[in-house]
């Protein structure tokens, strides 16, 4: 019985970054063996065992075989007489076929530390093509890493997205994937990578249909409407925003590829055009409520949030009143995060200054502090509520608007 710690956790040693999670295999073990020494059984497909003490999962070495499409379409086999070899050989890319041993020693048969080297992203084996959740994991890691990938595996993925292997993707699996690479350092990496290959038009076809849209060079100088969103989607992920920012980021402009081609390079009335393609999205992949929100309302008001410092204070407060800022400021205040990276995901904007943010957190805070129960108690006429409520709210947004322009 040999135990080895393989996969992420030996990667991420060698290339010298903070372990989270670590990964055994065993070899040479059956599951009586394991149970007759305390661990305690948890897979459903496999056998993977906790550890008694450290609760760490605990896999028998396994080969694998493909019997339907799909992320689930395969069958495992465990025995004693799998060897570590075999076992790395199922895995998907060299970087995480490499297992450790308990005195240090290193087993890596695929030339994983080479590629790490390289920093290549490659397959281990053909095998690779009988899993279509592979494609997006090594684009997360292309986005994790800034690794660029193999020619030969490029090559794959384009023949597994021909095949409709990516049509096989579960709606679950890739949006936990999608949300995985949007947290990751260069988002960019893992639609461009999917892009490459084939994927993005398969998985994400409203994303996809920005690239070779053309816009304003005055306002974009940027390639086009695609490089604009991974501009601002990379300005989201280096300044720490949360998922929800980052989804907002991406699907702010969907519009876009949606604007009639004897328009462009203007895109008249985008904001509008852009909630069905993004609802399509968000229904397609389940994507969670908080991040289909703020995107909401993000692709609807971001070009009014950019001109906020000429908006009337009517304007204002009818902004604040349709992103219910009012009831849910901190989803408001992300929107304005979401506003500030597009405003700087442009070439040669990056560090444009950008006082809407500050000027509209400024109004939303001076229109909370309206008592609207104290007015509405003081009012005699009940129908005159609303009106006097909302005079009352012009009337601070007004004040705020002259103090600013003062300053």
């Amino acid at each position: 019985m040999e135990i080895y710690i393989v996969g992420g956790a030996v990667r991420d040693r060698l290339l010298n970054l903070p372990v989270k999670d670590r990964d055994w295999v065993v070899v040479g073990a059956t599951p009586d063996d394991m149970l007759a020494q305390g661990y305690r059984p948890v897979g459903k497909d496999f056998p993977v065992f906790l550890h008694p003490d450290t609760h760490e999962e605990y896999a028998l070495a396994r080969t694998e075989r493909k019997v339907a499409r799909g992320y689930h379409g395969f069958t495992f086999h465990t025995s004693p007489d799998v060897t570590l070899e075999e076992d790395l050989a199922r895995r998907d890319l060299t970087i995480n076929a490499i297992a450790e041993a308990a005195d240090g020693s290193l087993t890596d048969p695929y030339g994983g530390q080479e590629d790490l080297k390289a920093r290549l992203l490659r397959h281990v084996s053909p095998a690779f093509a009988e899993d279509p959740v592979r494609i997006l994991r090594l684009a997360r890691f292309a986005a994790r890493f800034d690794f660029a990938v193999a020619p030969e595996t490029m090559a794959l993925m384009r023949q597994m997205v021909d095949d409709g292997e990516a049509d096989a993707l579960v709606a679950e699996r890739v949006w936990q994937e999608l949300a995985k690479g949007l947290m990751e350092d260069k988002p960019s990496r893992m639609f461009l990578t999917l892009r490459e290959c084939g994927a993005l038009a398969r998985i994400l076809p409203e994303v996809d249909a920005l690239f070779g849209v053309p816009q304003r060079v005055d306002y974009h100088p940027e390639i086009d409407c695609g490089d604009h969103v991974m501009r601002v989607l990379d300005y989201a992920a280096a300044a720490g925003q949360p998922l929800a920012v980052r989804f907002a980021a991406l699907g702010h402009d969907l519009g876009k590829a949606l604007t009639p081609a004897d328009v462009l390079p203007r895109h008249i009335g985008h904001e509008e055009g852009g909630i069905a393609p993004l609802s399509e999205l968000c229904r397609r992949l389940r994507v969670p409520n908080d991040c289909r929100d703020l995107a909401h309302i993000t692709v609807v008001h971001h070009t009014k949030v950019h001109r906020a410092l000429e908006l009337k204070p009517e304007t204002v407060l009818r902004i604040l009143k349709d992103c219910d800022a009012l009831r849910r400021p901190e989803r408001f205040l992300l929107m304005l995060d979401a506003c500030l990276a597009d405003a700087r995901g442009r070439l040669s904007f990056e560090n444009a200054a950008y006082p809407q943010k500050d000027y509209l957190r400024a109004q939303l805070a001076a229109t909370l502090q309206i008592d609207a129960g104290a007015i509405a108690a003081g009012c005699a006429d009940k129908a005159s509520i609303p009106a006097t409520i909302d005079a009352a709210r012009i009337a601070v947004i007004s004040k705020c608007k002259e103090e600013w322009e003062e300053d």
